[in-house]
């Protein structure tokens, strides 16, 4: 039997997202091998400083805010289990057959599955309160600039105000 428009758009959909929660996947167990790498040597680097602080009988710092952070709040065997109890792959994709929905069409394309929007986008009309507040409204006159108040005003000067 045939795959219709609409079933044959939802595979190539669900591939797309398939691979690309695959890649995210790896990603993550790279930077996590990374990081729990890194947690290592920052504690190799501790031992180290904390032999020489004894050694020498002073007090440096033996890890540095980010490294302590990690250390106490992860720590390599944290990482190390969370990478031991997935693997990759670890969930099985089994392509059900999907229902022949939408009289077999196909969806509008979509730009969250990394299709390109060819037709023109439907916009919502202006129309919002604040929009028809602003036709309504009066309009303020403005004086010209030759009724601008002179400094002949009956204001007290800032002389005048001094002095008193």
């Amino acid at each position: 039997m045939a795959l219709t428009a609409y079933q044959t758009q939802f595979k190539q959909r669900m591939k797309r997202a398939i691979s690309l929660r695959a890649k995210a996947d790896r990603k993550a167990r790279r930077y996590t091998q990374l990081l729990t790498d890194a947690i290592g040597a920052a504690e190799d680097a501790a031992t180290q400083m904390n032999a020489l602080n004894q050694l020498y009988n002073v007090d440096v710092s033996t890890y540095t805010l980010l490294t302590q952070a990690l250390h106490a709040n992860s720590g390599q065997e944290v990482l190390k289990d969370h990478l031991a109890q997935s693997t990759p792959g670890e969930e099985a994709v089994i392509f059900n057959q999907v229902p022949d929905a939408n009289g077999g069409q196909l969806l509008p394309a979509n730009p969250l599955f990394g299709e390109v929007v060819t037709s023109t986008p439907i916009t919502a009309p202006e129309q919002t309160a604040k929009a028809l507040a602003v036709k309504t409204a009066p309009v303020l006159e403005v004086l010209p600039a030759t009724e601008a108040p002179t400094t002949d005003s009956a204001a007290p000067s800032l002389q005048e105000t001094v002095s008193n």
